[in-house]
């Protein structure tokens, strides 16, 4: 296994900065390729849905089937989304998120085509959507992983607020675009070009020489990356609170999206032009937005962002429902696209900032499937209400309930104080080398750790004990206990096991320095002059049976 690594190129791209706090970022040439790649992929995938919601609009009268356009487009991305992580975490990423360009590439192939034979109906293109989808699911947990591996931590909010702008650049270009090309040529041409643009990053990406980062150990496999992936997400408290914030949050905002198309089609002079100028509307307020990151985030803090934010979301939208022209619901629109990058950026920083490397691409891949999750079913029961009551009442009653979840919940936070240093350090040469040679697959492996604490200090200790089982959890052990000596006083052991050596090797390797943090903290309790006894124990035979 190897991942990509900083090339020296952009390790000292702070000493040489020629552009402002927002765009900083863009100095690094591998970052500025990489954007560049990213806004072409992100141009495809609103030039798709557009075409194909408008297309569905044509093919059906149902409001149900033009809300499963966008549940078709981002189902893919919960279901696949965990597993795409793994595939990221443990492959090459240049040449993986290569292969998901030429997926989309080929879908939109299939799209094309199939439209010029006027073979399209209402199913078929919701499953070529749902393929659509597929290569999305599949690009960007390995695109939110390279990010953070070629700009400095200082720069990743930055950074991530560009990735926005480039989503919402491609927003605005993205519908116009493919307006313009549905109206003189039909959608033929928008899945032609989006074939052809995903060809091209594909080949940009391929051109770009990442140095590997080799690892001693063998890559992990998939199944056991995807059990770490999900332990580390669930052992995380920072993590569990962003999964929960964003899935609520799109579950409230998929109502207008899904229903926008509907929503233009009932306004004066309604057509495909005033659907891509209320869908580039919410583009340039979140372009506007975003440029404005740097400022605002040293006025508030990331609870803030994301309380204001949803709270302005949720008014903008029922304004924009009840609104009776386009040139009212156009500026509304850009108020509601600020609000929608405000919340989506601030999560993903904080979620970035709440993961190391190793795991990176596992936990924004649970990330995203939060994001598609309340994408993918707030577009279905937004479009059943709105079929079996009204447009308006489905998207004010999604935004009622989006500030009243906020307010149920306004004692969970995504700051967290200081940021987890994730930096690795190496492991205290506290731990004899085995008395003979342990093969890698040989396992479980049980290690135990004994502590002799003052009694009186048993529950503050506890607490400590606590962090450290979630923080063992988080690096991939199978199981942990803490057992209390019920004979003599004072004495712990801490017990955990390893899947198999290599996984316990592995382990070592990932320990950080907020793991050397929270070791001190447990050795602050131990009273013996000599420090806790550890032992390691491999299983014999399988499962500790004999051969």
């Amino acid at each position: 296994m190897s991942h990509d690594a900083l090339p020296p190129a952009d390790a000292h791209a702070t000493a040489r900065r020629r552009l402002p706090g927002a765009l900083a970022p863009l100095d690094g040439p591998v970052f500025r390729n990489l954007w560049i790649t990213w806004a072409a992929a992100n141009l495809t995938m609103w030039m798709h849905d557009v075409a194909a919601a408008w297309l569905m609009t044509e093919l059906t009268t149902s409001p149900v089937m033009v809300a499963l356009v966008q549940t078709a487009s981002t189902l893919p991305v919960f279901l696949l989304g965990l597993p795409s992580g793994a595939l990221a975490d443990i492959l090459d990423r240049r040449r993986y998120y290569a292969a998901t360009q030429l997926w989309v590439s080929l879908v939109a192939l299939v799209l094309a085509l199939t439209a010029l034979v006027g073979g399209l109906n209402a199913p078929l293109l919701l499953a070529l959507t749902f393929a659509n989808g597929i290569g999305l699911a599949l690009r960007w947990p390995v695109f939110s992983a390279i990010v953070p591996s070629v700009v400095p931590r200082s720069d990743l909010p930055a950074a991530l607020a560009l990735n926005g702008i480039s989503m919402n650049l491609a927003r605005v270009l993205g519908p116009t675009i493919a307006g313009a090309l549905l109206a003189a040529a039909g959608a033929t041409a928008v899945f032609a070009l989006n074939a052809v643009l995903a060809v091209m990053s594909a080949v940009l990406i391929l051109r770009w020489k990442a140095q590997a980062q080799p690892s001693a150990l063998p890559g992990e496999r998939f199944l056991g990356a995807m059990r770490v992936g999900i332990q580390h997400v669930t052992q995380s408290p920072r993590m569990r609170v962003v999964l929960v914030r964003i899935f609520a949050f799109f579950l409230q905002s998929s109502a207008l999206m899904a229903l926008l198309p509907l929503v233009a089609l009932r306004l004066p002079g309604a057509g495909a032009g005033t659907f891509t100028l209320m869908l580039s509307s919410i583009g340039a307020g979140a372009i506007g937005a975003a440029l404005a990151f740097p400022a605002l985030r040293a006025r508030f803090g990331r609870d803030t962002f994301v309380r204001v934010a949803t709270v302005v979301h949720a008014a903008a939208s029922v304004a924009v429902v009840l609104s009776p022209t386009p040139w009212l619901s156009v500026p509304l629109l850009m108020v509601l696209g600020a609000a929608w990058i405000s919340t989506a950026n601030t999560l993903s920083v904080a979620a970035q900032m709440a993961l190391p490397d190793w795991v990176r691409a596992r936990g924004m891949s649970a990330y995203q499937m939060a994001l598609m999750g309340g994408s993918a079913a707030g577009s279905l029961l937004w479009g059943q209400v709105a079929a079996f009551s009204s447009i308006d009442a489905a998207v004010i009653v999604a935004s009622v309930l989006g500030p009243l979840f906020l307010l149920a919940t306004r004692h969970w936070t995504v700051d967290g104080g200081e940021e987890v240093d994730h930096t690795p350090v190496e492991v205290p040469a506290t731990i004899a080398e085995p008395a003979q040679a342990v093969d890698g697959d040989e396992g479980p492996v049980m290690v135990s750790v004994e502590y002799w604490i003052d009694p009186a200090r048993a529950e503050d200790f506890a607490r400590v004990m606590q962090a450290t089982r979630q923080a063992r959890l988080r690096q991939g052990v199978l199981s942990w206990s803490l057992f209390r000596d019920a004979a003599v006083p004072g004495r712990y052991v801490e017990v955990f096991v390893d899947e198999n050596w290599i996984e316990h090797q592995r382990r070592l390797a990932r320990f950080s320095a907020a793991d050397a943090g929270l070791r001190e903290q447990r050795l602050a309790f131990h009273v013996r002059p000599e420090l806790p006894r550890v032992q390691r124990h491999v299983a014999e035979g399988r499962g500790g049976l004999p051969r």
